[in-house]
């Protein structure tokens, strides 16, 4: 078995954490493959590494004064070494990294070197050998990762070295030059590398005992979810959750390679665990059938009428071209026989809803109505939901008890999401109500 291990910064933030990193990869054998973070917040007040850099990039830019940032960094990285009794060359890793300073240095290169000095201090103290993501992430010019060519080479590393160790969050283009996933890129980087490897477990390591059933910040008790699907997570992270870096999914759910949740600071919680399916749930009969339950604020409601407007699709037609000509998402299209509705982030329509406006009027000569902020979405994701009767009775009963009027109601195809469209007001009072109401 190979499991295929990533822990993200707040688990490698100082020393504490990478003794923490080893007991947990010396307790499992199969443990034979991780990728690291740079080193995150060690208390509220603190920095992460990668802001730093970026900060110095930012003042060398405009010709400020970056010694002092550069110092944190520095000290940082030279705490770890010291209380660890490690003996990398940081000294001389330094050195490199200031004979790139400047107003042109690249600011991927410099992101970089947290990951990168933080994999060369976690590599010596595991006694695993060190690869250079540069060596083993390759991208196209056009910024798209090289499948195969990086699978190539990563599976030619794994043959030859028994436990590595690559930093994460970044690799290399056709000529050589470093570049940076966007943040959050290491949960890329260990999916890319689990994939190509066909590991049997990724397991992702961060400061949370998994994923969460609702927002913490809105319900404070908010339980772990102990199983949820590649589907459900898709839903609940497109429709709000913050939960994972959205191309981290698809690597490992194309080799239907189960993705673990764990946490750092409790490592003998199982986690949540992710897979395409969960087969032996056909023999369970458990009581809660919602997997989550998350949402989004402020969205406005464009409602376009036309008589007869069922029986010509000309018009939706149309307003469905002008909202992809302005580059405006679409969240829900709830419709009736004489108009239908469009329901749309509202940040994203202040920007250049106004001329979409005209453009639908001028084209359609529909009557156009806009309410703005006034609705929020509410989506409670669940796969055995379709086999439960009286969901949606549920839903309704505990909202209109609690005096919420419901604004919007869909069931998606796939039939393991309802979307429900509250006023903003009531946002975080309805998901408090759903959840009282489905978890037990």
């Amino acid at each position: 078995m190979l499991k295929v291990t990533k822990f993200g910064g707040s688990s490698l933030a100082d020393s504490r954490q990478f003794a923490k990193v080893r007991r947990i990869m010396e307790t499992d054998a199969s443990r034979r493959v991780i990728i690291v973070s740079a080193p995150g917040k060690r208390h509220a007040k603190d920095n992460k590494i990668t802001d730093l850099l970026y900060l110095c990039k930012a003042h060398l830019r405009y010709d400020v004064e970056y010694e002092s940032i550069f110092k944190l960094i520095k000290e940082r990285f030279f705490s770890i070494r010291e209380e660890l009794g490690l003996r990398t060359d940081l000294e001389k890793e330094f050195t490199e990294i200031r004979s790139h300073l400047s107003k042109n240095v690249s600011a991927d290169y410099l992101a970089s070197r947290g990951e990168y000095l933080n994999a060369r201090l976690m590599g010596e103290y595991l006694g695993y050998q060190f690869i250079d993501a540069k060596d083993v992430i390759f991208f196209h010019y056009d910024g798209t990762l090289n499948h195969e060519k990086t699978a190539a080479r990563l599976r030619e590393i794994y043959d030859v070295y028994e436990h590595i160790i690559i930093p994460g969050f970044y690799g290399s283009m056709p000529n050589g030059e470093i570049k940076v996933f966007s943040r959050g890129g290491s949960d890329i980087t260990g999916a890319i590398v689990a994939a190509a490897l066909d590991a049997d477990i990724y397991e992702n390591w961060t400061d949370v005992n998994g994923i969460l059933l609702t927002d913490p910040r809105i319900v404070p008790e908010a339980k772990p979810i102990a199983r949820v699907t590649y589907e459900e997570l898709r839903e609940l992270s497109y429709r709000g959750a913050s939960v994972l870096h959205e191309d981290t999914i698809f690597p490992v759910r194309q080799k239907d390679i189960p993705l673990n949740i764990r946490n750092t600071n409790e490592p003998d919680n199982p986690g949540t665990m992710i897979r395409e399916s969960f087969p032996e749930e056909a023999s369970e009969n458990g009581s809660r059938f919602v997997t989550g339950i998350t949402g989004r604020k402020d969205y406005s409601i464009i409602t376009i009428s036309k008589s007869h407007l069922s029986d010509n699709l000309y018009t939706l037609r149309k307003v469905l071209e002008l909202f992809d000509h302005y580059k405006l998402p679409i969240a829900q299209l709830p419709s009736g026989i004489d108009c239908f509705s469009v329901v749309t982030p509202t940040a994203d329509w202040k920007d250049r809803g106004y001329e979409l406006l005209a453009e639908i009027q001028k084209s359609t000569g529909a009557r156009v109505r806009v309410e703005e902020d006034e609705i929020s979405l509410i989506s409670v994701v669940g796969r055995q939901m379709a086999y439960r009767k009286g969901v949606s009775g549920l839903i309704f009963s505990a909202l209109g008890e609690n005096d919420i009027n419901i604004r919007i109601i869909e069931q998606s195809a796939g039939e393991i999401n309802i979307m429900i469209g509250v006023a903003t007001e009531d946002f975080e009072k309805a998901i408090r109500v759903l959840y009282s109401s489905f978890v037990k």
